[in-house]
């Protein structure tokens, strides 16, 4: 007999937080951890940040729902504001990346459907990826762990072995419609994509009529330093899914979309009966009121700078733990030669908060508002996280 009512999906650590403030969390029984994990890169402002708590309060005593049967006049300041500060000029709004991935797929499709091609429906993919839960997700990324035991994989979804030019162009054929890819994997394991890649499969897209998506779900507004980690390439999509930081901690997702892309989607042919509701639009639009404003990012560049160096020191200092440092601005990753739970666990020892990923990596996603003391403690206690791991792996003889 189960001693939990909910479903044994997760192997939950056992803290039971009731409290958040900035980078910080608390427990039940008054502990402290200094969080690392923004709830897998969500809290992008932090815990309960003022101006968002005052946002959700003013909207929850007016108004929380009505649908997208009526105008909603948050999404449209959000949606211009999104598209004010990127490619798009269409925006749809999710409760999830997820969600959001799964409109950008169908507008792809949708979009060469109503140019005369039904027959473009296949969406390449790169091994490693990861685009959410849903079985279109799952077979999108196309990683076996995930796909084990849910039936026949969702069709239309190819899997390249890597971000390869030649490898693209080789698997493009009469049923193409997309490239879909994470300019940074996160999940996959903080990978950067060379941004000359991204250029060149801007091109190979336009050359041969596909459409080009990004899952900027984990990298999008600020957490690489830019408002979307796409500008560092300066190679813009056709589409891209964005969620966790739009949101700060509120579910909120969405996928903008190029005018072109988008006009196939016309009343009908999607929806969703929570997306984009009052509350979400007042916690979307806080959080862009924080994250553009004058030296926000700049702050985010300068934190990951000083961060990735003393990560790259720890590398130096514990040569046989630490294989590299990965990433960007707030996007980092540690990859070792244990298990990233190993660490980890070490690490809540120490009072600090961090997230396992694919291929042996241990990510470091603090919340964009960080500070160097902070920057200070999480180093500190990363440190002493590997010496014990250190000792314990002498311990064991490895």
């Amino acid at each position: 007999m189960t001693q939990s009512s909910l479903f044994a999906t997760y192997a939950r650590a056992d803290l039971k937080f009731v409290k958040g403030e900035g980078a910080w969390l608390t427990t039940q029984d008054n502990r402290r951890f200094l969080d690392f994990a923004a709830g897998i890169a969500v809290n992008s402002l932090g815990h309960a940040h003022p101006h968002l708590v005052a946002a959700l309060k003013d909207q929850a005593e007016n108004l929380w729902h009505v649908s997208n049967l009526y105008d909603i006049p948050g999404q449209q300041k959000l949606g211009d504001r999104l598209c004010a500060a990127s490619f798009a000029d269409k925006v749809f709004f999710t409760n999830s990346g997820t969600e959001a991935l799964e409109c950008a797929v169908k507008t792809a499709r949708r979009y060469h459907f109503a140019k005369g091609h039904p027959e473009k429906t296949a969406i390449l993919t790169f091994e490693g990826a990861f685009h959410g839960r849903t079985l279109a997700m799952i077979a999108a990324g196309g990683q076996e762990k995930y796909l084990e035991g849910f039936g026949p994989k969702a069709a239309g979804f190819v899997s390249l072995a890597a971000p390869d030019i030649d490898l693209v162009k080789a698997a493009i054929d009469d049923e193409t419609a997309a490239v879909l890819i994470e300019p940074i994997q996160g999940e996959g394991g903080i990978r950067e994509i060379d941004p000359g890649f991204l250029r060149a499969l801007r091109k190979l897209c336009d050359e041969n009529g596909i459409l080009l998506i990004y899952d900027e779900v984990q990298t999008g507004v600020g957490r690489t330093g830019h408002l979307f980690a796409y500008e560092e390439s300066g190679a813009v999509p056709d589409l891209m899914a964005i969620a966790k930081g739009i949101g700060g901690g509120f579910p909120l997702g969405a996928c903008l979309a190029t005018e072109a892309a988008a006009e196939a989607m016309i009343p009908g042919t999607h929806g969703s009966t929570y997306g984009g509701n009052p509350l979400a639009m007042a916690v979307g639009n806080a959080v862009l009121d924080v994250v553009l404003e004058d030296g926000f990012l700049d702050h985010v560049r300068q934190a990951g700078l000083l961060l990735k160096q003393k990560l790259a020191a720890l590398k130096d200092s514990f040569p046989e733990q630490v294989v590299e440092v990965r990433g960007r601005g707030l996007h980092l990753g540690l990859k070792l030669t244990m298990p990233p739970v190993e660490l980890l666990a070490a690490c809540r020892a120490e009072g600090l908060l961090a997230v396992p990923a694919g291929d042996n990596v241990l990510r470091i996603m603090p919340p964009l508002t960080v500070s160097q003391d902070e920057i200070e403690f999480a180093v500190k206690a990363l440190e002493n996280a590997l010496q014990t791991c250190a000792a314990h792996g002498a311990h064991n003889g490895k």
